[in-house]
C-alpha cells in the first residue's frame, strides 16, 4: 500500500527529522508528517534563527568598541529589519537543507495535521482533505509551544512570545522581559546590545534558575552593569496592553507593588507541549502535566509508540531531541542503544556572556551526598581571553572527592558554549580528575582554562 510504512515520525523537529533519517539509513520504509516547516519550531522560529539574531548584536556590540581594539568605527547603527531578513535567510536555507535531506534519505513527506486514529494508524489532515497512514511503529515528536499568561495572553502586538520577539513589527524602546530561562535572558540580551532600555523579571531568587549559583549571581551582575534591571524574587501581578505600551504591576522582593510602563513585554515563562488534539486518548498513552511519558528507549505506555523531544519529560533541548530520536529508532530496529542519561546532556544559553554546563551543580551534588572536590579558574587568567579582549567569566568544575569522577562543569564567558563539550566527552567517557589533569590542551587557547579548573580542584592551578 502507499500510504504503509514501517514508521510514522509525527513531527519534523531536531528530534523528528534526526529520527527519520536514522530510521532511513537502517533501512526502514519511513514517513514524517508535518503540519507547517520542515525542520520544525528550532530551526524556523528558535535555536538558528536566534542564534543569527544574537550574532548581529555581538557584532554591533564589537563595533562599538572597536576603539578597545585600536580600531576607529564611526556612525553606527543597526538596522532592524536588515538584522531580521538576515535571520530569516538563515531559518531559510536549513529549511531547504532539511528537505534535501528526505528527498536524499527517500521520506516521504506528508503535510498537515497528524492524528492517531487505532493501532498502528494515524491520519493527516490538509485543506480539509484527510488521508490514511499506517505503520508498525509510530515516532510522536510534536514538540511543544510558547507558555501564556493566564491573564495577559500574546497579541503579537505588545505582549510578544519568542516568536514575535525575532520577527518584531518595532524595535521596543523600553522592554519588560518576563522569566530568565535561556530563551528569556537571551532576548533580553539581544535587545539590551540593540540599545533597547531592558528590565527582567523572574519569580525565583535569582536569574538562570537551573544554573550553578556562582554562574547566576555573575551573570546578574554582568547584566546589570550593561544597563539592564533585573528583579528577582519578584512576580508580575498584573500585565495590561494599553495601546501605546504596556503596563506591568511588580511585586518586589519586599512585598512592594509598583507599576511600571514599558514598550513591550516578551513572555518567556515555559513551554505548553503539543499533546493536545494528536489523538493519545485513542491509545491510552500516558502524559504527566502535559507531557508524554516513556522510558529510557523512548517507549511511551502504548505498544509500538515512541515519543521524543520537547513533548516528553525535561531538559527541553534541541539535541536531547536528536539523540532521543535515534535512540527510539535504533530500539525499533532491534537494536540495543544506549538509554539517554540526563546529566551526560550539555546546556547552552547564547546571552553575552555566554553559559554553558553539563551534570551536577555544586549544590545538587552536595544534595545528592557526595563529598567534593571543586575548582574554579577565572578568564582573566587565560593569555587567549586576555588577547580576545574578553576577560570576563570563569569555568567551574566539579568532581566527587573519594573517586575523582567528574560530576559537573559550569562556564560563563566568551565562547563557552563551544568549550562545553570536551567536558561532556569527559563525563560520557566516565573521566576522572587525574585522566584531565594528565591531558594536554593547546596553547594559546581558551581551553587551557578547563584543564586549569581541573586542577584548581585540587590544589594544583599554575596560573593564579
Amino acid at each position: 500500500m502507499a500510504n504503509s510504512y514501517d514508521l510514522i515520525v509525527l513531527g519534523s523537529g531536531p528530534g523528528g527529522y534526526v529520527a527519520a533519517i536514522r530510521a532511513a539509513q537502517l533501512g526502514l520504509k519511513t514517513a514524517i508528517v508535518e503540519r507547517e516547516n520542515l525542520g520544525g519550531i528550532c530551526l524556523n522560529w528558535g535555536c538558528i534563527p536566534t542564534k543569527a539574531l544574537l550574532r548581529s548584536a555581538e557584532i554591533y556590540h564589537y563595533m562599538q568598541h572597536a576603539k578597545d581594539y585600536g580600531l576607529a568605527a564611526e556612525k553606527i547603527s543597526a538596522d532592524l529589519e536588515a538584522v531580521v531578513k538576515r535571520s530569516r535567510g538563515v531559518a531559510k536555507q536549513l529549511n531547504q537543507g532539511v528537505t534535501h535531506l528526505m528527498k536524499k534519505n527517500k521520506i516521504t513527506v506528508h503535510m498537515g495535521d497528524g492524528k492517531l486514529t487505532g493501532k498502528g494508524k494515524l491520519s493527516v489532515t490538509k485543506d480539509g482533505k484527510t488521508e490514511e497512514l499506517t505503520a508498525k511503529d509510530i515516532i510522536i515528536a510534536t514538540g511543544a509551544r510558547a507558555r501564556d499568561l493566564p491573564f495577559a495572553p500574546a497579541d503579537g502586538k505588545r505582549i510578544w512570545t519568542y516568536r514575535t520577539a525575532m520577527t518584531p513589527p518595532e524595535m521596543p524602546k523600553k522592554l519588560l522581559v518576563i522569566g530568565s530561562g535561556a530563551i528569556g535572558i537571551e532576548f533580553a540580551s539581544f535587545y539590551n546590545d540593540m540599545g533597547c532600555d531592558v528590565t527582567v523579571v523572574e519569580m525565583m531568587d535569582r536569574i538562570v534558575p537551573v544554573e550553578d549559583a556562582e554562574v547566576s549571581a555573575f551573570l546578574e551582575k554582568s547584566l546589570t552593569k550593561q544597563g539592564m534591571t533585573i528583579h528577582t524574587s519578584a512576580g508580575l501581578e498584573k500585565l495590561e496592553n494599553t495601546g501605546k505600551g504596556v503596563k506591568a504591576a511588580i511585586k518586589g522582593k519586599d512585598g512592594k507593588v509598583t507599576t511600571s510602563e514599558f514598550t513591550h513585554a516578551i513572555v518567556a515563562i515555559g513551554i505548553v507541549p503539543n499533546t493536545e488534539d494528536i489523538g493519545l486518548e485513542a491509545l491510552g498513552i500516558k502524559t504527566d502535566r502535559g507531557h508524554i511519558v516513556t522510558n529510557g528507549k523512548c517507549q511511551t505506555s502504548a505498544a509500538n509508540i515512541y515519543a521524543i523531544g520537547d513533548v516528553t519529560q525535561p531538559p527541553w533541548l534541541a539535541h536531547k531531541a536528536s539523540h532521543e530520536g535515534v535512540i527510539a529508532v535504533e530500539a525499533i530496529a532491534g537494536g540495543h542503544p544506549h538509554e539517554m542519561d540526563p546529566l551526560n546532556i550539555p546546556g547552552c544559553t547564547y546571552c553575552h556572556p555566554q553559559i554553558a554546563s553539563v551534570g551536577l551543580t555544586e549544590a545538587k551534588a552536595k544534595e545528592a551526598g557526595y563529598e567534593l572536590k571543586v575548582g574554579n579558574f577565572p578568564f582573566i587568567g587565560n593569555g587567549k581571553a586576555i588577547a580576545l579582549g574578553e576577560a570576563e567569566g570563569f569555568i567551574k568544575t566539579v568532581f566527587d572527592a573519594k573517586t575523582g569522577e567528574l560530576l559537573g562543569a559550569h562556564m560563563i564567558g566568551a565562547e563557552v558554549t563551544e568549550l562545553i563539550q570536551g567536558y561532556t566527552v569527559g563525563k560520557t567517557l566516565e573521566t576522572t580528575e587525574e585522566e584531565l589533569g594528565n591531558t594536554v590542551f593547546p596553547h594559546p587557547t581558551l581551553s587551557e582554562m578547563m584543564h586549569e579548573s581541573v586542577l584548581s580542584a585540587y590544589g594544583k592551578a599554575l596560573h593564579i
